[in-house]
């Protein structure tokens, strides 16, 4: 893993701007502290901060190859999981190689078959490769959208970058939001549409997108969508093929030339992938190691509720006793869990979703102590039915976000008349997601809504998740791999009929059964819990004062649009919120704290309203 930027003007040469260049790539370093490297040439520049995974000795970047008297350069954040078959693959086509790494596989690749590489590749990717034999850059993202691409078009160039704040140390690019960034924040946030990036002119290649620039333009195309089929696979076939899947994703990704370990929750996803994990270290004669997160006294101030029904520190015991495993526990103390949130917001570039982002960030920090490599159970639930959302009938037909119901909670902290077509906006975003769904003209009215809802989570919530797994993980040098966003398992979820999801009623019914056999019985039918949050009144003490403070500050910008009266209520009344601002986790503690980031957002990147 690392962090990739680069700049490409048609006009001018860029080599007398080394300044902005090496401030281009410095933006990067924590993403890949281990090395960096440039390739700068006339009108070309391309920039990579190296993370080293595998083959540390011949995988450094940029990597170019000479066809002739031109050149073929590549920068690239990501692994392939796929990589010892397409070697193969290309060995028979006469190709020879000089180390191990999926870099030079897959520079050979792009050699090979040129923009239809990504055809090929099993991964979680985004890269830029520079053909000098047409000048041009082609550029692509992974089909699921784990590794992020942010780019900015000018009027005769084109920036790209890992991060926003990579594009944002050129001067070309100004800290600009309009109404359409601000409603972005106060009534999509911390979702994010896909394709933008916020800050006016900054886009995003697309999960399983590509691009070609050249001649000035650029062109777009998607190698990877999400389509209907049909299901041909009976109950027991598609017991065995979730098992398959699952297994080989998680095998392919526990390659490694440095230290690895899983997640451990004691919920199910983290616990299959830790169970394989442990069993194939073993066949290996080695020892996993597991790491769970909680906070400074959790245990005495934990409350059920619907979302969270029980917490998970007896499920973790059970597991590691299962499988053997070297287990760290992480506990995280309230105070620098409310101070993280700003680290967490430099992570993200952008208000996120909190706590839930800052105690992550801390967490990787923990971990990156003593390894490089880690595997995480994300994106389970979006896949296969895990929310509560799926399962309750008064609400599935709703048409909205099914994670952000009621914009009610959203408006109560602005000003009267400030961004007036909020929820407008909202429901044109929901319906854009619901008009594009693939389906099938057999499927029923609820198999046309069970698409319509995975798509909407795949689309929406489960990349707020994966942006905030790479930022936060990526911000600490650790590289989360996340094995259930194989696109091989996307795409077979997405056409299993629900009937078979929610196999005996239950959520994720089909993945229990899969590993069924695998697990304590405990740990298979265990209720779900999301990711674990602070219930310490500390916390909510802690945000508070902190959205007190921005409402008191005569410099904040963010005085001339919020509505301190709103504010006021959630802080004297926090458990009148009827329903979460964001998901399951951002209740009172969390809209305050969203406050406190977007205030610090505003001073820290000078963001200026157009």
């Amino acid at each position: 893993m690392c962090g990739i930027a680069g700049w490409f003007s048609d006009r001018e040469n860029i080599d007398g701007n080394i300044d902005t260049i090496k401030r281009m790539s410095e933006t990067l370093c924590r993403r890949g502290p281990d090395e960096h490297g440039i390739y700068l040439e006339n009108n070309v520049c391309m920039l990579h901060r190296r993370l080293t995974v595998i083959d540390p000795e011949t995988g450094k970047q940029p990597m170019s190859a000479t066809l002739g008297d031109k050149n073929i350069t590549l920068v690239y954040n990501g692994e392939l999981y796929n990589t010892e078959d397409l070697r193969r693959d290309l060995l028979s086509h006469g190709h020879s190689f000089n180390g191990h790494s999926d870099t030079e596989v897959l520079l050979k690749s792009y050699i090979q078959w040129g923009e239809k590489c990504v055809e090929k590749l099993n991964g979680i990717f985004a890269f830029t490769v520079y053909d000098s034999r047409d000048n041009s850059l082609f550029m692509a993202r992974d089909p699921i959208g784990v590794k992020p691409f942010f780019y900015y078009k000018y009027d005769g160039g084109i920036l790209f970058g890992s991060e926003i704040k990579a594009l944002l140390a050129n001067p070309l690019v100004k800290p600009q939001i309009d109404e359409e960034g601000l409603m972005e924040i106060f009534f999509i946030g911390p979702g994010r549409t896909n394709g933008g990036g916020i800050f006016k002119g900054v886009g995003e290649l697309l999960p399983g997108e590509c691009a070609v620039y050249k001649d000035s333009k650029l062109d777009k195309k998607r190698y990877f969508k999400i389509t209907a089929a049909e299901h041909t696979h009976d109950r027991k076939q598609t017991i065995q093929h979730v098992r398959y899947l699952l297994t080989d994703a998680i095998e392919r990704q526990l390659v490694s030339d440095v230290p690895l370990c899983t997640f451990l929750s004691g919920g199910l996803d983290s616990s299959i992938i830790s169970n394989v994990a442990a069993n194939y270290f073993k066949a290996k004669n080695k020892v996993l190691d597991t790491y769970s997160v909680n906070y400074v006294d959790n245990k005495k101030y934990f409350q059920k509720s619907l979302f969270q029904p029980n917490s998970d520190e007896d499920f973790i015991d059970i597991m590691v006793n299962h499988i053997g495993s070297n287990h760290h526990q992480v506990i995280l103390e309230n105070t620098d869990l409310y101070n993280a949130l700003f680290d967490s917001v430099n992570a993200r570039d952008l208000p996120g979703m909190v706590d839930v982002d800052s105690s992550l960030l801390l967490f990787c920090r923990e971990v990156k102590k003593d390894f490089t490599v880690a595997l995480s159970g994300e994106c389970a639930d979006e896949l296969f039915g895990g929310y509560p959302w799926y399962h309750n009938k008064d609400i599935l037909f709703e048409e909205c976000f099914p994670w952000s119901r009621s914009q009610a909670i959203r408006r109560s902290i602005l000003k009267d008349g400030f961004l007036p077509h909020g929820e407008e906006y909202v429901h044109t975003r929901y319906s854009e997601t619901v008009s594009q769904t693939d389906t099938l003209p057999s499927d029923t009215p609820h198999q046309k809504r069970m698409r319509e809802m995975f798509m909407l989570n795949f689309n929406w919530f489960m990349q707020t998740l994966l942006d905030r797994k790479d930022r936060c993980s990526m911000y600490n040098g650790l590289e989360v791999r996340v094995p259930f966003c194989d696109y091989r398992i996307v795409s077979y979820a997405y056409n299993m009929p629900w009937d078979l999801k929610a196999l005996n009623g239950r959520e994720k019914g089909i993945v229990r059964e899969a590993f069924s056999d695998l697990l304590p019985e405990t740990i298979t039918w265990r209720k779900k819990s999301p990711y674990p949050k602070t219930h310490n009144p500390l916390y909510m003490k802690l945000t508070s004062e902190g959205a007190i403070r921005v409402l008191e500050d005569k410099s904040s910008p963010l005085n001339e649009f919020l509505n301190k009266d709103g504010i006021l209520e959630i802080i004297r009344n926090p458990d009148n919120i009827s329903s979460p601002w964001y998901g399951q986790l951002m209740r009172a503690p969390q809209i305050l704290a969203y406050i406190a980031e977007i205030d610090y957002w505003f001073k820290k990147y000078n963001v200026e309203i157009v």
